[in-house]
C-alpha cells in the first residue's frame, strides 16, 4: 500500500497536448498589474450548502483574515458569525441545519483546533483546546446531527486516536487506542468505525477491518509500502469496499475490494496513462457518480447517467471553465458549482435541479480580468535517461514569445504534482515578463508506481536532472534566455531551488527558495511526532542518515554552499513544523561565511508557507524587487 505525501507531510499523505510555438495569435500586451490584487484574499470562496438548502455559507475577509459568514438563499444580506484576527479559518462544514464547525491553528504550527459556532454566531466554543495537539475530521456524521467523529493526538503526540464528539455537550469518548501504527480511520455508511490503516514492521502497510465496532480489528491485507490499496469508502450494504489500488499493477485503478476474502472482486474502471484515485457518490441515491483522474487536465468517467446529464447541462453553459459540484443539501436537489480555468479563479453558482435553473453567486475575485492573464499550456519532453516528463509552460501575454528571462518552478512534495488551473503566483509572474516553467519530474503522483519509485534516493540527482533537462528543452526551443534564468519553488521546491543553484551553478542567475529543505541530515531529524510510523518509509524514499550517510551529505546544499555562485533570496516561517526554521538559518550562514549577502525574510507569525495577507504582500514584493535585479528586469 502505498503513501502519498504531499509538500513534505508524510502523513498527510481526453489526453491534448498542446504545441508551444513562437507563432501565437497577436494579443495587445496587458498593464502592469497591481501585485496585491494577485495575493489578496479573494471576496468569497469557500461556499457550502446547508443541509436543509436554504442557505449557504462561505469564507471572506474580515480585517484581512477569511471568516465564515451565513446567508439566505435569495437574500442579498449576510451574518458574519465569527471573528477571527490572528488567523484565517482553514476548513469549515455545516455539522447540522444550525451549527457549523471549524479548524484554525495558531501561527502556522499546525496544531488544529476544532471550533463551533450557531449560525446565528452565538454558542461559540472551542471542543478541542490543548495544547500541541492537533485534531482531524474522520466522519461529520451526517444523520447524526449532534456527534461527529474525529481524531487527535492527545493521549501520545506520536499516534492519532479516534473519538466521538457530542457538539451540544463538548463530551469526547474514544472509540478505540491506537497502539501507535495506525495511521487512518475509516466509518461505513452508518458512521461505525470499521476500517484502519497502520505502518507494520516500519515499511509495510496494512489495512484493518472489523465487522462490527465489538470486534477487534484484525488485518485483512498487509502490502509493501510501494504498493496500494486505498479504501474510498464501503459499498452500500457496508459489505465491500470501493478502493483505489495499483495491486499487481503500474496504474492505480478504481475496484471494489472485499474484506471477508481480502482480495479485489471486480475493476470498475482505470486508465492506461495514470493513477485513476478519486470516486465520489450520491449520499441520498446511493450510487457511484463518477472517477476522477488526471492527465494534462482533470478527467471524469460517470457511472451514473443523471450526474453525468446534470454535468453535462452545467458544462454547457459554462464551457469555457472546469466545472465541479462541490456541495449539495441532504435532498440533492440544489448544488453548488465551482469554475476554474487557468486563467481565471472562476464563480460559484448555484443549481437548481427542479427548476434547471443555474445562478451566479459570486465571482472569487472579480477585480481580475481573465483576459489580460496568461495561457497555461501543458507540454512534454524526454528526460536524460529516457522519460517522458510531462510539464507546463506559461508565457507572458503580448510578447513575443522567444528569448524570454524564465522563472522555473519546480513543486513541493516531492511526491505530488502541478496541475493545470489558476495559479496566482504563475499569473503575477507572467504579467512581470517572465516564462514560467512547471514540471512533474519523476516521483511526481499520479504517473504509475514505476514512474514513483524511479524518485526514491534521488533528491538532487536524477530528479534534479529533470529540472535541468526542462531548462535545457525551454532554451532549446527557444523560449528561454539561457542567461536569464531563475529558480523559485516552496518546500520541495525549495530544497531543488537549492540544489540547482549548488549542482548546476551555471544554470540560473537567481533563486528563491521558500520554506526549502537544506540538510538532508537536520529535516531528518526534526520530523514532527506524528511523522514516526513513517520514518523507515522516508528513510526508503529519501535516504537513511546513517546508511546513506555519504549519499545525503552529497545532495545537502549546506554542504555545497562554496559552489552557488547565484543570488539567493531565502523566506522563512519561524513556527513551521516540517521544514524547521534551522534549515534555511543553516543555509543563510553558510553563505554567509562565504562573505555572500543573503536576503533572508523569517515571519515569527508564519509555519509552512505564508497564510497571512500583509506577509504574502512583502513576500512577492521582495520576490519581485530580487528577480528583476537580478534578471536585469527593465519596465
Amino acid at each position: 500500500m502505498r503513501i502519498r505525501t504531499t509538500y513534505l507531510c508524510i502523513p498527510v499523505l481526453a489526453l491534448f497536448i498542446f504545441a508551444c510555438t513562437a507563432k501565437e495569435t497577436k494579443v495587445e500586451k496587458p498593464p502592469k498589474i497591481a501585485l496585491e490584487d494577485f495575493f489578496k484574499n479573494p471576496l468569497k470562496t469557500s461556499y457550502r450548502i446547508s443541509p436543509e438548502g436554504t442557505k449557504f455559507s462561505y469564507r471572506a475577509p474580515f480585517e484581512d483574515r477569511m471568516n465564515i459568514f451565513v446567508q439566505e438563499i435569495g437574500s442579498q444580506e449576510a451574518v458574519q458569525i465569527t471573528f477571527e484576527k490572528d488567523r484565517d479559518i482553514s476548513g469549515y462544514f455545516w455539522a447540522n441545519d444550525k451549527r457549523i464547525l471549524y479548524l484554525k491553528d495558531s501561527g502556522g504550527d499546525e496544531n488544529f483546533k476544532l471550533y463551533g459556532v450557531d449560525i446565528d454566531g452565538k454558542n461559540q466554543v472551542c471542543f478541542t483546546d490543548f495544547d500541541k495537539v492537533t485534531t482531524n475530521i474522520i466522519d461529520r456524521l451526517d444523520a447524526i446531527p449532534d456527534e461527529i467523529i474525529i481524531s487527535m493526538n492527545k493521549r501520545d503526540p506520536r499516534a492519532f486516536d479516534p473519538y466521538r464528539l457530542n457538539i451540544v455537550t463538548g463530551e469526547l469518548t474514544m472509540l478505540y487506542e491506537n497502539p501507535g501504527n495506525i495511521t487512518g480511520w475509516m466509518t461505513d455508511h452508518d458512521g461505525k468505525l470499521r476500517i484502519a490503516t497502520a505502518v507494520t514492521d516500519m515499511v509495510n502497510a496494512t489495512v484493518l477491518y472489523r465487522e462490527t465496532e465489538k470486534d477487534e480489528f484484525k488485518p485483512i491485507i498487509t502490502t509493501s509500502f510501494k504498493e496500494n490499496m486505498s479504501p474510498q469508502f464501503f459499498t452500500f450494504d457496508n459489505k465491500k469496499l470501493y478502493a483505489s489500488s495499483n495491486l499487481g499493477r503500474d496504474k492505480a485503478e478504481i475496484v471494489i475490494f472485499d474484506p471477508a476474502t481480502g482480495k479485489e472482486t471486480e475493476t470498475l474502471f482505470a486508465n492506461d496513462m495514470v493513477d485513476v484515485e478519486g470516486l465520489s457518490y450520491s449520499k441520498k441515491r446511493k450510487v457511484l457518480t463518477k472517477a476522477t483522474y488526471t492527465t494534462d487536465m482533470v478527467n471524469f468517467k460517470f457511472f451514473d447517467k443523471e450526474s453525468e446529464d446534470m454535468y453535462n447541462r452545467v458544462k454547457k453553459e459554462l464551457s469555457a471553465y472546469d466545472c465541479y459540484f462541490t456541495s449539495s443539501n441532504r435532498n440533492e436537489d440544489k448544488f453548488l458549482v465551482r469554475t476554474y480555468s487557468d486563467r481565471s479563479l472562476g464563480a460559484y453558482y448555484i443549481y437548481d435541479k427542479n427548476t434547471d435553473e443555474l445562478k451566479l453567486i459570486s465571482e472569487v475575485s472579480p477585480w481580475m480580468n481573465e483576459s489580460q492573464m496568461a495561457a497555461m499550456k501543458p507540454i512534454k519532453y524526454t528526460s536524460r535517461d529516457g522519460k517522458t516528463i510531462h510539464g507546463y509552460l506559461t508565457l507572458p501575454v503580448g510578447v513575443e514569445a522567444k528569448n524570454l528571462p524564465m522563472v522555473v518552478n519546480p513543486h513541493g512534495g516531492p511526491w505530488a504534482r502541478d496541475n493545470w488551473g489558476f495559479n496566482p503566483e504563475i499569473q503575477f509572474l507572467a504579467n512581470r515578463g517572465y516564462a514560467v516553467l512547471q514540471m512533474n519530474f519523476r516521483g511526481s503522483t499520479g504517473y504509475g508506481r514505476e514512474f514513483w519509485e524511479s524518485s526514491f534516493k534521488q533528491w538532487g540527482q536524477s530528479m534534479q536532472d529533470d529540472i535541468t533537462d526542462a531548462v535545457k528543452w525551454a532554451i532549446k526551443e527557444g523560449y528561454a534566455d539561457k542567461d536569464r534564468v531563475a529558480i523559485y519553488g516552496g518546500s520541495y521546491g525549495g530544497y531543488a531551488t537549492l540544489a540547482g543553484l549548488a549542482f548546476t551553478p551555471d544554470l540560473y542567475r537567481c533563486g528563491v527558495d521558500y520554506v526549502g529543505v537544506s540538510n538532508m541530515f537536520t529535516f531528518m531529524n526534526s520530523l514532527p511526532p506524528y511523522w514516526e510510523p513513517y520514518r523507515q518509509m522516508l528513510y526508503e524514499m529519501a535516504g537513511d542518515p546513517v546508511k546513506d550517510s555519504v549519499m545525503l551529505a552529497k545532495v545537502s546544499p549546506v554542504f555545497h554552499a562554496d559552489k552557488i555562485k547565484a543570488a539567493l533570496f531565502v523566506a522563512q516561517g519561524a513556527n513551521d513544523p516540517r521544514v524547521n526554521l534551522a534549515e534555511s538559518d543553516q543555509m543563510v550562514a553558510a553563505m554567509k561565511a562565504r562573505g555572500v549577502t543573503v536576503e533572508y525574510m523569517v515571519k515569527d507569525n508564519e509555519g509552512h508557507g505564508f497564510r497571512n495577507q500583509e506577509n504574502r504582500f512583502e513576500f512577492y514584493r521582495a520576490m519581485e524587487k530580487f528577480l528583476d535585479a537580478n534578471m536585469m528586469m527593465k519596465e
